[in-house]
C-alpha cells in the first residue's frame, strides 16, 4: 500500500513502523511500571486484550482463502496493523514505558534469536541437494519420512525439515495428489520427531537451561515410538491408495530420473549445519557459567533501552549462526540452489507473520504466566492436554516454561531438581510431550510448520488452508493423543 506525495511515493508500511517505534520511545509521561512486574501485568490484563492475537490468527486462516493475491502482498501490513491494535491501547493504559519494554523485550529476546536460527537453517539446508532415483512411491516416501523423523532430535525439527522437505517434494513432483505427504511430514519431521534431545525442539532446550539433564528427554522414546509407528503405518496405507489412483490415471515417475544413482551434493554445508547446532549447545553452556553472570545470577550482556539486556550467550549464538548462513550462501554453487528451487520467499513470509504473532501474543503469555496456577492442574494427563492445546496456538517454548513452573508448585516426594523448583517426573514428561507433539496441530504451532507449507506451495503443491490443515490434525493426531493419554498418562 502506497501514497503519492509531491516528493514521490511514500511507503505506508515504513510510516506505520516508524510511528510505532516513536510512540514506544516517548518518555513515560503517563506512568508505567517497567517490565519487572510481568506477573502483576498478567493479573491486570483482561481476557479481551487477547483479541489482536485472535485477529492475527483469523487473518492467517481467512485471508489466504478469500483474497489470496492481496494477502501475498499485504501480509506484513496485516501483521503490523494487529500489532498496533494491541500496542497503542496498551501504551495508553499502561504508559509508553511499559509498552516499550514489552515491545523490545519480546523482539530482542524471543523473536530475534528465533528468526536468526530459522534463517541460518534455511540458508544452509537450501544448499544441500539429494539427487537420484526418488520416485515418490509409498515405500520411498515412508523411508524419507522415517529418516526425517530420526534426524529431528539431533539437528532440530527446523533443521530436519529444511533438509528433507525439498527431496520429498522433488520425489513427488510427478504426482497430482501430494498434499497429504507434506501434512504427515509436518506431523512427524517438523514436530513429533524432535522430542528426544534438547536440540530437537525449543521447549526442551529451555528445560535443559533450567537444569534438566541433557539425556533425560530420552524418556519420551516410548511415546515417540508409538506415535511414529502409528502415523507411518497410517501414512503408508493412505499414500498407497493415492499412489494407485495416480498410476491408474496414467501418471508415473520420470524414467530418466529413476536411473540416476542416489547422491548428495553440497555436503560442505554439513559443516555449517554443525556450526548452528554447536552454537545452540554452546549458548546453553555459556548460560550456566558463573563467570558470565552478575552478582544476582543474571546473564551479562549488551544493555538496551528499558533495562533490557541482550544476553551474551544469545549474542554469541546469533553471530555463529549468521556466519554459518553467510558462508553457506557464499560457498554454495548457484546451480545447487536452482536445483533445490531455493528462494527467500518462505523465510520472508515467516519473518513478517511472526512479528505480528510474537507481539500480539504478549497479553496471552502474560495472563497465562500469572494465572496458570489457578487452572487447577494436578494430574499428568491434564498437563499434557493444557500444555499441548496452548502450544498449538502460542509459542510452545514459553508455554512449556509456564507449566513447568506451575508443576513445581505441586508437592512432590521425588523428582527433578531444576532452577525453578523440584518437579515430578510424570508431570514433566506430560508437559514435554504436550509442548512438542501438539505443536503439530496447527500451522503456527511450531515455526517449521509454516516454513514447510510455504516451501510446498512455492513448489506448486496445493496445501490445505489453516482450518483445512486442522481438519487433518483433528482426524489423525487427536485420536492418537487420546491413545497417548490412556497408555502413558492415565495407566
Amino acid at each position: 500500500m502506497k501514497l503519492k506525495s509531491t516528493n514521490g511515493t511514500v511507503n505506508i508500511k515504513l510510516i506505520v513502523v516508524l510511528a510505532a517505534i516513536v510512540l514506544l520511545l516517548i518518555p513515560n509521561f503517563i506512568g508505567g511500571h517497567g517490565g519487572e512486574e510481568e506477573e502483576a501485568l498478567g493479573n491486570i490484563l483482561p481476557l479481551w486484550s487477547c483479541v489482536p492475537f485472535v485477529g492475527m490468527l483469523l487473518s492467517i486462516a481467512i485471508f489466504p482463502l478469500v483474497r489470496p493475491h492481496w494477502w501475498e502482498k499485504n501480509l506484513f501490513n496485516v501483521a503490523i496493523v494487529w500489532s498496533l491494535v494491541f500496542l497503542i491501547p496498551f501504551a495508553v493504559f499502561f504508559g509508553p514505558r511499559e509498552a516499550g519494554f514489552e515491545f523490545f523485550e519480546i523482539l530482542l529476546l524471543d523473536y530475534l534469536p528465533f528468526i536468526v536460527l530459522l534463517w541460518g537453517l534455511f540458508a544452509v539446508a537450501g544448499g544441500i541437494v539429494l539427487k537420484g532415483s526418488l520416485s515418490g512411491s509409498p515405500k520411498v516416501n515412508l523411508i524419507l519420512l522415517l529418516v526425517g523423523t530420526l534426524l529431528s532430535s539431533w539437528v532440530g525439527t527446523t533443521g530436519a525439515s529444511m533438509l528433507m522437505i525439498r527431496p520429498i517434494l522433488r520425489a513427488n513432483a510427478w504426482r497430482e495428489k501430494k498434499a497429504h505427504v507434506v501434512v504427515f511430514f509436518i506431523f512427524l519431521v517438523s514436530n513429533i520427531g524432535g522430542c528426544l534431545t534438547p536440540i530437537g525442539d525449543p521447549p526442551l532446550f529451555l528445560g535443559f537451561l533450567r537444569g534438566i539433564p541433557f539425556f533425560w528427554t530420552m524418556r519420551l522414546a516410548p511415546i515417540l515410538l508409538l506415535n511414529a509407528v502409528v502415523l507411518l503405518v497410517v501414512f503408508f496405507l493412505l499414500d498407497k491408495r493415492f499412489y494407485n489412483k495416480e498410476i491408474a490415471a496414467g501418471r508415473k515417475p520420470d524414467e530418466t530420473v529413476q536411473k540416476e544413482p542416489i547422491r548428495v551434493e553440497g555436503l560442505h554445508n554439513l559443516i555449517f549445519l554443525a556450526m548452528i547446532v554447536g552454537a545452540v549447545i554452546l549458548s546453553g553452556i555459556l548460560g550456566t557459567l558463573p563467570s558470565l553472570q552478575d552478582a544476582e545470577g543474571q546473564m551479562l550482556g549488551i544493555p538496551f533501552a528499558y533495562g533490557i539486556t541482550l544476553p551474551i550467550n544469545n549474542v554469541v549464538q546469533m553471530i555463529i549462526i549468521a556466519a554459518a548462513g553467510f558462508l553457506s550462501i557464499k560457498t554454495t554453487k548457484n546451480a545447487l540452489h536452482k536445483q533445490n528451487h531455493f528462494t527467500w520467499g518462505p523465510i520472508k513470509e515467516v519473518a513478517c507473520l511472526f512479528v505480528g504473532i510474537f507481539l500480539t501474543m504478549i497479553p496471552a503469555l502474560a495472563i497465562l504466566h500469572a494465572r496458570g496456577a489457578d487452572l487447577g492442574l494436578e494430574n499428568p494427563w491434564q498437563f499434557f492436554w493444557v500444555t499441548g492445546a496452548l502450544s498449538s496456538f502460542l509459542d510452545n517454548a514459553p508455554t512449556y516454561l509456564v507449566f513447568m513452573t506451575t508443576a513445581t508448585a505441586l508437592p512432590a516426594t521425588a523428582g527433578l531438581a531444576t532452577t525453578v523448583g523440584t518437579i515430578a517426573a510424570p508431570l514433566l514428561l506430560a508437559i514435554s510431550a504436550g509442548a512438542v507433539f501438539m505443536g503439530a496441530n496447527t500451522y503456527i504451532g511450531n515455526a517449521p510448520n509454516f516454513m514447510v507449507r510455504s516451501i510446498a506451495e512455492e513448489n506448486q503443491v496445493k496445501m490445505p488452508s489453516f482450518f483445512g490443515y486442522m481438519s487433518w490434525s483433528g482426524r489423525f493426531l487427536i485420536p492418537l493423543f487420546i491413545i497417548d493419554t490412556i497408555v502413558f498418562f492415565l495407566l
